[in-house]
């Protein structure tokens, strides 16, 4: 079985070598996004709320062009740059998934690249999943 690579054109930056989205029979690995304004280039710092918005927009944009749907997440992990960010983030992480949200892992992390405030990752299927 093999795999096919995702790379939104929508100028996703960040100076890595990585693909945004690998799918595996039927799995979709989406890589860590980070706060970078990919119209301007500028990063997002000290705004935990704009970065956050910023991140899962991203995110949801690697997911629709990978052939899913942001209710096919179902497992994200969160790196916070501070751990005191957490409930401005939940807050705008709920509004992405705001019924049947995926499993989730939250963790304080010592360096983020460029000193950025969150990176955020995530799992999803190809398909719709039958209801439970």
């Amino acid at each position: 079985m093999g795999k096919k690579v995702f790379n939104v054109d929508e100028g996703m930056v960040g100076g890595a070598f990585l693909s945004h989205a690998v799918e595996a029979g039927g799995t979709i690995y989406i890589s860590g996004m980070v706060p970078i304004d990919t119209r301007t280039g500028a990063f997002i710092q000290d705004d935990i709320r704009a970065a956050t918005t910023l991140v899962l927009e991203q995110l949801k944009s690697v997911v629709e062009e990978s052939g899913s749907h942001m209710e096919n997440v179902v497992k994200v992990n969160v790196y916070l740059r501070d751990m005191e960010d957490f409930s401005a983030m939940n807050e705008i992480y709920q509004s992405f998934f705001p019924k049947n949200p995926p499993a989730r892992t939250t963790l304080e992390v010592q360096k983020i690249v460029a000193d950025l405030p969150i990176e955020i990752e995530a799992v999803a299927f190809t398909r719709t999943l039958p209801a439970a």
